[in-house]
């Protein structure tokens, strides 16, 4: 049997693939450290789940509008509006099964054969399969460990042109924790502006800020409403990873066309997941600060920890729940420490390749797990990579050849 050949584009995050590793070792009897996968291990409140189940026990089960619930529409316009001070309305926001889906009808919406798109590298890996599934040309923009995984505006500059239909941000960043600062966002703006083109930013971090720092959207900035397309949901900020329920804020016009694609693909997001959504909102918010300290905490507890390991050296996220440690001193590639760890150290990390070609020289961390496990994790990396004997060389990534 023939398969489309843009299948061959579509890849898949290995996170996955490791969790399935470090679970078969488990099966023998191993004691493994997962972090590997980035899903919050707190419980949702319990506000939030009756919401669903007082939904079930009425019937609330049937289809709901694709676009989204009206009322579920006007919560997410309402968070989005108080989190940004930008007044927002339910006619520019869209409820989807996740995020993933925003990106993906995003770029079905705005890319033609050929088109270039700009997006951030180390970052998530469907950025570019879903960019070359499409038939668009990804350009990584680099994300350098020496800007504190920002990107150089020199860079961005030099690699728009008069091909580039859309921009990709991720703040908080995935895997490095990194943070854009305004004046980051002036300048993508400015380039947006000069090149007619759209910009996607994934924000379903932004619920995991550190050190005092308060989330900034370039939507907010002037010229960008109309262009601007926001990722947003529940699965980091609420804990709800396996409800399934993510939202965009776009202009109308675009809502329009993605409604469209939902309904001949998908049909429309889980209503019992939107009302528990719609309570998350609505309700007490001291769950969301309690869950951003503990993981501020742990922030502070694995990166002074893989900051004692000889040869390894890790930055501070601003945000999210990554550490993204350098371990470019043993010489070996990312996936090889990874490999390693897992075997020698008995920890599931994930390779910084599994973020494109520029996490090379690095692994990622999640830290949503306790602090006894991050304490178990660094003491048994210690030991396993004193033992690692290092390479004389070492292959630049991608952007420094």
């Amino acid at each position: 049997m023939q398969f489309a050949d843009a299948l061959s584009k579509l890849g898949e995050e290995t996170a996955f693939e490791i969790r399935a590793k470090a679970n078969a070792l488990e099966a023998q009897g191993i004691d493994v450290v997962h972090m590997e996968l980035g899903e919050p291990d707190f419980d949702p409140p319990e506000h939030i789940t009756q919401a669903a189940i007082d939904a079930i026990q009425q019937g609330l089960t049937q289809y709901t509008p694709s676009k989204g619930m009206p009322e579920v529409r006007d919560a997410f316009a309402k968070y989005f509006s108080q989190l940004h001070r930008i007044p927002m309305r339910r006619t520019e926001v869209v409820v989807t099964p996740g995020e993933k889906p925003i990106l993906f009808f995003g770029m079905v919406a705005i890319l033609n054969r050929g088109d270039e798109v700009i997006y951030p590298e180390p970052a998530s890996p469907i950025y570019k399969s879903v960019i070359e599934f499409l038939g668009g040309k990804a350009v990584p923009l680099p994300l350098k460990e020496e800007l504190d995984f920002r990107f150089d505006p020199e860079d961005l500059w030099r690699l728009a042109n008069d091909k580039t239909k859309l921009i990709i941000l991720n703040s908080p960043n995935n895997p490095t924790g990194s943070v854009l600062a305004e004046h980051d966002l002036v300048v993508i703006s400015e380039v947006a502006k000069e090149y007619d083109c759209w910009i996607i930013s994934d924000e379903k971090y932004s619920g995991f800020l550190y050190d005092g720092l308060k989330q900034e959207s370039i939507i907010k900035f002037p010229g960008m409403e109309d262009r601007t397309i926001v990722i947003s949901g529940m699965s980091k900020t609420y804990s709800m990873s396996g409800w399934r329920l993510g939202f965009g804020i776009m202009p109308e016009a675009m809502a329009s066309h993605m409604t469209r694609l939902l309904n001949n693909s998908v049909t429309c997001t889980s209503k019992l997941a939107q009302i528990a959504g719609r309570a998350a909102l609505e309700g007490p918010q001291d769950f969301v600060e309690k869950m951003r300290e503990e993981f501020e905490d742990r922030r502070d507890l694995i990166v002074q920890g893989l900051n004692s390991i000889e040869n390894v050296t890790c930055s501070k996220p601003s945000g999210a729940f990554y550490a993204f440690p350098n371990v470019r001193e043993f010489g070996w590639t990312s996936r090889d420490i990874e490999t390693y760890l897992l075997q020698k150290a008995n920890v599931a990390t994930l390779s910084g390749t599994a973020f494109g070609r520029l996490g090379e020289g690095y692994v990622r961390l999640s830290y949503t797990t306790g602090k006894d496990q991050i304490e178990k994790a660094i003491e048994h990396m210690d030991k396993a990579l004193a033992k690692l004997p290092k390479l004389e060389t070492f292959r630049q990534p991608y952007y420094a050849r």
